[in-house]
């Protein structure tokens, strides 16, 4: 089951955060791996076990669980054009297709 575990880290430097990232980036269920150096928060989303990650991290640094999670797909949904939108795109597109037509000119023969 696809979960979303978020985690308080205490970054002291880029180094500690980069063998961090590679130490959680070898779980080999995990599917996406984001860091927000900010609040000092590192998102994972895959089938992981939390308790794993955080004993793994915790040889490198201080590491809290803030959440676990399912992780939600968000789906994004085409814009939709509404029906009067489609009307006048139909109107405009026979206006001109008439137009065309009609002022089309024929080469004279002989």
């Amino acid at each position: 089951m696809m979960k979303k575990v978020v985690l308080k880290v205490e970054f002291h430097d880029d180094k500690i955060q980069t063998k961090a990232m590679k130490a959680v980036s070898g779980f080999s269920k995990v599917e996406s791996l984001s860091v927000d150096k900010k609040d000092q928060q590192i998102t994972l989303i895959g089938d992981i076990d939390p308790v794993k990650v955080v004993r793994k991290l915790r040889k490198l640094c201080h590491v809290e669980i803030v959440s676990v999670g399912p992780a939600k797909e968000e789906k994004k949904e085409e814009p939709k054009i509404e029906e009067k939108k489609i009307d006048e795109i139909l109107k405009i597109h026979e206006a001109y297709y008439h137009h065309m037509r009609m002022t089309q000119s024929y080469p004279y023969c002989c």
